[in-house]
């Protein structure tokens, strides 16, 4: 059988050894790129948040097409614990998308 070679080699001692390595510092994100994240985040969280808390009081949601197919699914969509849930999910997001803003930091070089 041959000889496997060591994986991890002895410790070279501190006098041969050489300095350790400063590691460079992430780059700093442009401000530009740290607004236009943001500002997409929030669009996103409140075009969402809003949708989904008008959706489910709209006709959209009773004449669903999955929802005709699925015909044992529809009293379970239909009920108003199902549209308060996803109503109340809708506010969330819009909260989180909200507290975004309000919580907004710029990290400066």
């Amino acid at each position: 059988m041959p000889h496997q070679h060591d994986l991890f080699p002895p410790q070279a001692p501190e006098s041969e050894a050489s300095p350790p390595a400063t590691k460079p510092a992430n780059p700093p994100i442009p401000l530009w790129l740290q607004r236009l994240s943001i500002g997409i985040l929030v669009i996103f969280c409140l075009y969402v948040g809003l949708l989904l808390f008008v959706l489910p009081w709209t006709r959209y949601w009773q004449e669903n097409h999955y929802l005709m197919t699925l015909p044992s699914l529809a009293p379970l969509l239909n009920s108003g614990i199902t549209r308060g849930v996803v109503s109340g999910l809708g506010l969330l997001d819009m909260w989180i998308g909200i507290s975004e803003i309000l919580h907004y930091r710029e990290h400066h070089a």
